[in-house]
Formats: structure tokens, C-alpha cells, sequence
């Protein structure tokens, strides 16, 4: 398998629909396709259609030592889903002690399920720093870094970079990182001047195109769907598909040495 992880240095840049769309596209390129999400809002169960009153998910599994097989779902599109669960705060509390004090409890929790070789896991995480985005680049093979082309995200690089050099870039296996720029609306003179920045900035690690803002993204969740499922032929979606060829075409390039766990 290999494992992405999706990051953000900062909130609001729509990390988990950008997540849930791309897990679309690969999978519509015939690959086995694995969400999971490992950030405690739950949300990204909400665009493969998963029931709203569903409480399953990794967090409650893993404190009650259940397999994760019990909680992956069939979403929208042929993705497998693993929710981070509903829990309540001094068990998410537990949970977060839990993965804080083991290092290698994703990459163990992960080679339990026995993925095959070309399957992809995208992993979610929450915005900025915490115990989810460091265990989440400790199993990373390729990290995913969504910024928007404003101030707020090119002064936010710098902080991510370094969490990536510090728990992801030491590893054999992991393979590199590239950024997709999201949500760009082409009609504001700023954000054509802030994308050329990070395309000067960034060079190759970029996604070459970018995901132009649409309505549809809101619309799909809204109907607890991805917009890939939604309007296909939208704008943002042919952004989508050419970023997840982009991404598949990354992640086939790889060559990741055997993992070893602790």
C-alpha cells in the first residue's frame, strides 16, 4: 500500500473535500481506494454518504481493541471508509494519549489490514500541528500540503515544512511531498499574484494546475456526496480528476523501501 496524508498549516482551506475528491478520482482509475480520517470532527464520512447518527470509527475501535475491519464502510464512488468515530471528550482525550505515546500506531494499525501493494490510503488530518498530523507523516509515503493563494497560507509554509522534515523526510519510505493551491477564484488580481509566488516558490512540488472555487463543493456536501459524484463535469471536478492523475502518476513513481515496524 501506499499511504498519503493530506495536511493544511492552516484551517478553511478545504483539506477534507479536496481529501474525499481526489479518494474519487483514484479510485475511478480502478485502484483500492482508503479514506480514513484521523481528524475529530468527523467530517469526512459526511461525502460517501455515511449515515449522520453513525458513532463508528477508529477512535472507538482502537480504545475498545476492536479490528479496524469492523468499522470501514462502502462509500459513494467505490471508496472503503474508516470515520475517526464520535466520541466524548475524555475518550478522545484517551485516545489522543494513546497515539501520542506510540509512534508507529498508524503504520501498525495500517499493515493489520493487509492492504496489497497498489492500494492507497489518504489519510486527513487536522489543520496546523498536532498528534494526528505527526503520527499521520510518520506513516506518510507522500505528504499532500492544500494551501490557498493567499498571504495567510505562503506565510503558513515554512511551519509545515518543518514538521515534514521532522516526522516524515527522515524515513526510507517516505517518497516526498507536493502542494495543490485550492479554491482559487481567477477573477481577484491577488490570488493571480500570491499563485505565482508559490509556483516560483514551490517549482516542481507543485500540482501544475490549481482548483478553481465552485459552488458545486458545497452543493455536493450538502447532499452528503463527493463533486466528483455530483457534477462531473463541473470546472473544479476536471481540476479534481487532473490533480488525482497528477497525484497517481506521483505516487506510482515511487519507490518506498520496505517498512520497518518497531
Amino acid at each position: 500500500m501506499k499511504v498519503i496524508t493530506v495536511v493544511s498549516a492552516k484551517g478553511g482551506v478545504g483539506k477534507t473535500t479536496l481529501a474525499a475528491n481526489l479518494a474519487s478520482v483514484l479510485a475511478a482509475r480502478s485502484r483500492r481506494v482508503i479514506v480514513l480520517d484521523l481528524d475529530p470532527q468527523n467530517a469526512l464520512r459526511l461525502h460517501f454518504g455515511i449515515p449522520l447518527d453513525s458513532i463508528d470509527g477508529i477512535s472507538r475501535a482502537t480504545l475498545a481493541g476492536d479490528p479496524w475491519q469492523t468499522v470501514m464502510f462502502d462509500g459513494v464512488d467505490g471508496v472503503t471508509v474508516l470515520p475517526y468515530g464520535a466520541v466524548i471528550e475524555d475518550d478522545r482525550r484517551r485516545f489522543e494519549a494513546l497515539v501520542d505515546n506510540d509512534p508507529a500506531w498508524l503504520a501498525h494499525a495500517l499493515a493489520s489490514l493487509a492492504l496489497d501493494a497498489n492500494d492507497i490510503v489518504i489519510v486527513d488530518t487536522p489543520p496546523g500541528s498536532s498528534v494526528y498530523t505527526r503520527t499521520a507523516l510518520t506513516a506518510a509515503n507522500f505528504a499532500l500540503n492544500v494551501v490557498l493563494a493567499d498571504a495567510a497560507s505562503y506565510a503558513a509554509i515554512p511551519g509545515m515544512e518543518r514538521m515534514i522534515e521532522a516526522y516524515a523526510a527522515p524515513r526510507q519510505d517516505f517518497a516526498g511531498q507536493g502542494y495543490v493551491v485550492n479554491q482559487v477564484d481567477q477573477s481577484r488580481q491577488l490570488s493571480k499574484d500570491v499563485l505565482k509566488v508559490l509556483r516560483n516558490m514551490l517549482g516542481a512540488k507543485m500540482f501544475p494546475g490549481v482548483i478553481h472555487l465552485d459552488e458545486g463543493v458545497s452543493e455536493s456536501l450538502a447532499c452528503d456526496t463527493t463533486l466528483i459524484h455530483y457534477d462531473p463535469l463541473s470546472q473544479a471536478a476536471a481540476d479534481l480528476r487532473a490533480c488525482g492523475d497528477w497525484l497517481l502518476s506521483a505516487v506510482d513513481a515511487m519507490v518506498v523501501s520496505p517498512r520497518k515496524l518497531a
